[in-house]
């Protein structure tokens, strides 16, 4: 009997009082269909609780959807968290509305990949395969 490799999992949120959520629930549907193991977090979720989600869930990857400007102050603290809580081996994307000039120090501060608006669900999908399977540290 052979094992198969588990699907790889995915948390999704909404960080803060942004209330806009077809986008994110469009890319859960996508990855979803492409194979992944997809947990919608949902709306107006705090920094503390998504990183618990992350835990309870052993998540590899943890995608944030922020339309409301609050990049800058949010993603900080989610990656901060994920590694006081010894998860810094999950992988962390951002997709939403986020300023050109705030890409390269959202990557700089560790996140993997920031998605724009209107990028096509295969190559969200493609890019998370293409990634090396997360370790556990």
């Amino acid at each position: 009997m052979t094992l198969q490799p588990q699907p790889v999992r995915i948390i999704l949120a909404k960080v803060g009082l942004d209330g806009h959520d077809r986008g994110i629930r469009v890319v859960a549907r996508g990855l979803r269909d492409a194979g992944f193991h997809v947990i919608y977090a949902g709306l107006w979720q705090t920094p503390e609780a998504v990183v618990r989600a992350v835990a309870d869930e052993d998540a590899d990857w943890l995608g944030l959807s922020l339309l409301s400007g609050s990049h800058m102050t949010q993603v900080p603290r989610v990656l901060e968290l994920l590694l006081r809580a010894d998860l810094g081996h999950v992988g962390v994307i951002v997709g939403g509305i986020i300023p050109p000039e705030d890409v390269p120090k959202l990557l700089e501060l560790g996140v993997v990949r920031v998605f724009g608006p209107g990028i096509p669900l295969g190559e969200i999908s493609d890019f998370l395969r293409e990634q090396p399977r997360r370790v556990h540290d």
